[in-house]
C-alpha cells in the first residue's frame, strides 16, 4: 500500500473514530455541557477549597459534590413529594365538579365581583342547570390541564436524573479541572492564537454571567413570592419560598405551580378574596421579575448586549430546552467576538480567563 492509500486510510479511521464517539457521547452531550457549566461557575469557591484541603484534589471534589447535592439535589427530591400532593390535590377538588355537578346559586364573592360579577353569576347558573354544558365546559379545561400537569411531571423528572448526572459528571470535571483548563489554552492558542484565548475567556465569563442571572432572578422571584405569601397568610412560607426559588429555574412551569397551588388552598379554607390577591400578586408581581431581572443581571456580568441576552436566552430555550438558557447567550457572544475580530477587525477586549 503506498503512501496516498496510507493517508486516506487513516482519515476514514480517524473520521469513523470522531462520529462513533459522538453518536456514544451524543445522549450526554447536555448533560456534560451542564456540568460544564456548573464547575465554571462554582471553580472560585472549589479553588478556595482545594487551598484549605492541602491540594488534595479527589477530597475537594468530593465536598464539592457532596455540598451541590445537599444544595441541588435533596432539595429537588423534597419537592417531588410537594408536587405530588399539589396534583392530588387538584384531583380532589375537580372530582366533586365532575361527579356531582356545580350548586346552582354562584358564591357571592363571584357575583359581587364589579362589572362582571353578575354576568358571570347568570353563566354559572347556566351551568349548573344544564350538565351538558358543564361537561363540555370541563371537559375543554382538563385537555390542556392534564397536558400540562404531564408536561410539568415529566420536566421535573426529567431534570432531577439531568441533576443527577450533571453532579456525578462534575465531580470529575473539579477533579481533573487544572489538566482540563491546560488542554484547552493549548488547544484555544494552537488553533487560533489570541483570538481562541480570548474567546475562551469570553465563554468563562459570559457563561458565569448567565448563572449569575438565573439563579438572582430565582432569587429575587422567591423574595417577591414570600412577601406575598406573607401578606395572604399562607404557611409553610419559607418551604414555598424555597419551591418558588428551585422551580423560577425551570422553564414552561417557572413558579407557577407554586403561587397557584398557594391560591388553591386559600381558596379551600375560604377565603376566595385572598386567593384573587394570590392569583393577581402571582402573575403581576412574581412571574413578572422575570421578565425583567434575568436580562439586566446577565448583561451586567457578560459581555454581551441587552438585546442579544433576550434572544439567547428565548432562543436557546426554544432551541436546546434547559441548557438552551446558558448556551443561547454563550453562543451569540462567541459569534459577536468572532464578527468583530474576524469581519469587523475590532478586536475584543481582553478579559482574564477565570477557567481553573
Amino acid at each position: 500500500m503506498n503512501q496516498r492509500s496510507t493517508q486516506y486510510v487513516s482519515i476514514a479511521l480517524g473520521f469513523l473514530l470522531i462520529v462513533g464517539c459522538i453518536a456514544v457521547l451524543s445522549p450526554f452531550i447536555g448533560t456534560l455541557l451542564l456540568a460544564v457549566v456548573v464547575c465554571i461557575t462554582v471553580w472560585p469557591a472549589h479553588a478556595r477549597l482545594l487551598q484549605l484541603v492541602g491540594r488534595r484534589r479527589t477530597l475537594a471534589a468530593l465536598i464539592s459534590s457532596l455540598i451541590l447535592i445537599l444544595l441541588l439535589l435533596l432539595p429537588m427530591v423534597l419537592l417531588a413529594g410537594t408536587l405530588a400532593n399539589g396534583v392530588e390535590m387538584l384531583i380532589q377538588t375537580a372530582k366533586p365538579l365532575i361527579d356531582h355537578g356545580l350548586p346552582s346559586r354562584a358564591p357571592d364573592w363571584i357575583a359581587n365581583l364589579p362589572l362582571i360579577g353578575p354576568d358571570l353569576a347568570a353563566y354559572w347558573h347556566k351551568l349548573a342547570v344544564n350538565r351538558t354544558e358543564l361537561n363540555k365546559v370541563l371537559q375543554q379545561a382538563f385537555d390542556p390541564t392534564s397536558k400540562w400537569l404531564l408536561k410539568t411531571v415529566g420536566i421535573f423528572v426529567q431534570g432531577l436524573l439531568q441533576l443527577m448526572l450533571v453532579i456525578f459528571f462534575t465531580f470529575f470535571i473539579l477533579r481533573d479541572g487544572d489538566q482540563y483548563a491546560h488542554s484547552l489554552r493549548t488547544m484555544a492558542r494552537n488553533l487560533a492564537g489570541n483570538l481562541g484565548e480570548r474567546m475562551l475567556a469570553l465563554t468563562s465569563s459570559t457563561t458565569t454571567g448567565v448563572m449569575v442571572g438565573i439563579v438572582g432572578t430565582a432569587a429575587a422571584q422567591a423574595l417577591v413570592g414570600m412577601i406575598g405569601y406573607l401578606i395572604a397568610g399562607v404557611p409553610a412560607i419559607l418551604l414555598l419560598s424555597f419551591a418558588t426559588f428551585i422551580f423560577s429555574m425551570v422553564p414552561v412551569v417557572g413558579s407557577t405551580l407554586i403561587w397557584g397551588g398557594a391560591a388553591i388552598w386559600l381558596y379551600q379554607q375560604g377565603e376566595p378574596g385572598w386567593a384573587i390577591f394570590m392569583v393577581l400578586w402571582g402573575m403581576l408581581a412574581i412571574s413578572s421579575v422575570d421578565n425583567f431581572v434575568k436580562p439586566i443581571l446577565i448583561s451586567r456580568t457578560a459581555s454581551l448586549p441587552l438585546v442579544l441576552i433576550i434572544v439567547g436566552v428565548f432562543g436557546g430555550v426554544l432551541v436546546f430546552g434547559f441548557i438552551g438558557l446558558f448556551l443561547g447567550p454563550v453562543l451569540l457572544a462567541l459569534g459577536q467576538a468572532l464578527i468583530r475580530d474576524l469581519l469587523l477587525n475590532t478586536p475584543t477586549r481582553e478579559q482574564t480567563i477565570t477557567l481553573p
